[in-house]
């Protein structure tokens, strides 16, 4: 644990320094029950790191799966699985996550299956589209003329020419997800007490702004701070590996 290494302990209440400001003790200060938030917001990069790994593995697999089944096949298949999509995509993401957060009910395990279940799309759609341009390459149409079967076209001969690409999506995902996982929290759908949430904490935060506004500014520039670096890590990863380059 991150908080650990440091000495601290996210769930260590000091009822001597509630809402404290920053001091030698309490470097970033303290909660509304005396808890160090340096501690419970490295505790909450780690569970938010957790959810959105999570998501993203479980969502690329689902997505990337539909995207070359109907990129390859095309026709009734294709028609019929991008139909599905279109519904999940008629919908803000955010909104899906929430409906089935709350008829799941609240819990990290229900939160993850929530996002898994609106985060497929982006996947399925970006896979989609490249299958059906790889399909006509030459060395696709020359391994199926050898009697190539049809996991094999897909995953040796074109799944290889999209991992750059989904790379990239992959990156620009944990933050969506991480996003989410905070907005899911902030509502009371996410993360519960006494596991930390980055969300959880800017709603705790939010009531105190007038007393303790150290408290909800360092949780949200946290927020955006590992919100940014994300981004920008997407940005180096897609001039790297020059995802827009002609073909």
């Amino acid at each position: 644990m991150l908080g650990l290494l440091f000495g601290l302990h996210g769930n260590g209440i000091d009822l001597n320094a509630i809402l404290a400001t920053p001091n030698v003790q309490h470097w970033l200060g303290a909660d509304d029950l005396g808890r160090d938030i340096l501690a419970r917001i490295l505790r909450g990069v780690q569970i938010s790191f957790v959810v959105a790994i999570f998501v993203t593995l479980i969502s690329m697999t689902i997505g990337v799966c539909i995207g070359l089944l109907a990129g390859f096949y095309g026709g009734k298949i294709d028609r019929m699985l991008m139909q599905i999509t279109d519904i999940f995509l008629a919908f803000p993401g955010i909104l899906l996550a929430i409906a089935f957060a709350a008829v799941l009910g609240p819990g990290m395990a229900n939160l993850m299956i929530a996002l898994c279940m609106t985060g497929w799309v982006s996947y399925a759609r970006l896979t989609r589209g490249q299958t059906m341009s790889l399909r006509n390459r030459q060395h696709v149409q020359a391994a199926e003329s050898l009697g190539a079967s049809v996991p094999r076209l897909l995953f040796k001969h074109i799944l290889p020419l999209l991992s750059s690409i989904l790379i990239v999506e992959a990156t620009y995902s944990l933050a969506s997800i991480m996003i989410a996982e905070a907005s899911l929290s902030f509502l009371g759908l996410g993360i519960q007490a006494p596991n930390a949430s980055w969300g959880a904490m800017l709603r705790d935060g939010v009531r105190y702004m007038l007393v303790a506004p150290h408290y909800v500014l360092i949780v949200g520039l946290s927020l955006m701070s590992l919100i940014l670096a994300i981004n920008l890590l997407g940005d180096q990863l897609r001039d790297k590996l020059d995802v827009r380059a002609e073909t």
